[in-house]
């Protein structure tokens, strides 16, 4: 066994780039009720040019510009989805290395406590990594 332990949550500092912050302020902004109304509000204005204006290039500009900003959004929402699982691998890999610290110091020389907490460090991979990032920041 190694006296290798996961990263605690404490220990991780919160220093974010302009882009996560700006991602992070965007996912919540986009989150609310208030964006939502003005989602449904501008679809209820655009809807019925569709059979006023009967003109390609507006509808043209209106699929273009809606690609864009769903295309965009995604990808802001995705860098906060992984950021959120990073932040919460962190947790369950300190919480799995405290549990198997406890097994460790209240079972110390019972060889079925032993094998445990082999099984509960391997079951999450603290032993040789700490989340699955690491491996492909790694490789």
């Amino acid at each position: 066994m190694t006296d290798q332990h996961a990263e605690m949550p404490s220990d991780v500092h919160g220093r974010k780039g302009f882009f996560d912050r700006f991602a992070g302020s965007m996912a919540t902004f986009v989150s609310r009720a208030p964006f939502f109304a003005f989602c449904v509000l501008l679809i209820l204005i655009w809807a019925p040019t569709i059979a006023l204006l009967q003109i390609d290039t507006w509808q043209l500009v209106i699929n273009t510009a809606t690609t864009i900003i769903t295309f965009l959004m995604v990808a802001l929402l995705q860098n906060t989805q992984t950021r959120n699982d990073e932040a919460t691998q962190h947790k369950l890999n300190a919480i799995a290395d405290g549990l198997a610290d406890l097994m460790a110091h209240v079972g110390a020389g019972d060889a079925e406590l032993e094998r445990e907490i082999r099984e509960l460090k391997l079951a999450v991979g603290i032993e040789e990594r700490e989340t699955t990032t690491s491996d492909s920041k790694a490789a």
